[in-house]
């Protein structure tokens, strides 16, 4: 019953809205047309330069309402650079679109129709396209310099004293590995992929792999003001590392390892306070689209000093120890002793 009631309003609109356009017809006979057209084009016109400031109204309203949900200030120098090319890209798009559409409304109101005008029609201006089209590209050129330098500073090859982190996607959460006191990463045999004991496929026969670490609850720990190397991979589908606070993304391909590395310039406590948010943490989220869990695919980064990295790395367990009941761990001075590097050619990415 309630279908055919709603069918008949619906049938019903439509009739009072083909009657008023009759109407509409029958005054502009008894008015004379001409008239009635003038009435219309005046008010569409003036109709027009409303939107357009009611446009530009809303722009800066919902600014003004959304900026308090921005994020904060980046805590790289990469994101800083990034920060600038968003900034001058806006800048450079939002003045095109003012001016663009300023005139477009202009035009409409300024050269609505009238007994007083004719229209002027050409089919070419090499002038014309010359500017519209030179303009534009050398903007864009400019626009994309600034991404290509942006881009080829964090894929470029991290400095030797980085730490290097491997963090790999899986359904629906992030798994996190440190080289041990030898700083070698160990090889991974996916073949050897074990939930319960094994989540990153570890090969035991490799010895560089029985100091690694791999981090709990998805939460990794760098050290401000040190590079950082991501060795990024996947388990199972495609995800993203996105590091939203460093403005930093990448892909994490199944088979195929990709990399990207930043220096950390605020700890976790300063931005806290930058941000007046005692909760606040630095967020490792998943950029794609990784199935019905992935809304929930989330990590932490907890930037801290040298000396909180230092204890914190001291009070862990390698992944082999915690999983080898006879297996000892890799004593604390050898952790310490062992020189820096960022070689990770034992990965293995079968």
């Amino acid at each position: 019953m309630s279908g055919f009631i709603i069918t008949s309003l619906i049938i019903l609109v439509f009739v009072i809205i083909y009657q008023i356009g009759k109407a509409s017809e029958y005054a502009a006979v008894l008015r004379g047309k001409e008239k009635v057209d003038a009435q219309v084009n005046r008010a569409i016109a003036f109709l027009l330069v409303a939107v357009f400031l009611l446009g530009m109204w809303g722009i800066w309203a919902c600014h003004s309402y959304f900026k308090d949900m921005m994020l904060p200030v980046a805590a790289c120098k990469s994101g800083e650079n990034y920060d600038f090319m968003f900034n001058v890209t806006t800048i450079v798009t939002g003045i095109v679109f003012f001016l663009t559409q300023a005139v477009l409304f202009w035009f409409c109101y300024k050269y609505q129709a009238s007994d007083k005008r004719t229209s002027f029609f050409f089919a070419h201006s090499n002038k014309l396209e010359l500017i519209w089209t030179t303009i534009p590209a050398i903007a864009m050129a400019i626009l994309v310099a600034f991404g290509l330098r942006n881009w080829f500073d964090i894929t470029s090859e991290a400095p030797k004293e980085a730490t290097v982190i491997e963090i790999v996607g899986k359904q629906f959460n992030w798994l996190i590995r440190y080289p041990g006191a030898d700083n070698e990463l160990g090889k991974r045999d996916f073949r050897k992929i074990n939930d319960a004991t094994n989540v990153l496929g570890l090969d035991w026969s490799d010895p560089h792999n029985e100091d690694d670490i791999i981090a709990q609850n998805g939460e990794m720990h760098v050290v401000v003001g040190k590079p950082v190397k991501l060795v990024i991979g996947s388990r199972d589908v495609i995800h993203d590392v996105g590091l939203p606070h460093f403005r930093l993304k990448m892909d994490a391909v199944p088979g195929i390892t990709t990399t990207l590395w930043f220096t950390p310039s605020i700890t976790s406590d300063s931005m806290k306070q930058i941000t007046n948010n005692p909760d606040f943490v630095y967020e490792i989220a998943c950029d794609q689209l990784c199935g019905k869990g992935h809304y929930a695919m989330r990590g932490t980064i907890i930037v801290e000093t040298q000396a909180q990295y230092d204890a914190w790395m001291k009070s862990q367990k390698s992944y082999y120890a915690l999983n080898n009941a006879d297996a000892a761990p890799a004593p604390a001075e050898e952790m310490d002793a062992a020189p820096a590097t960022d070689s990770v050619k034992a990965i293995s990415m079968k």
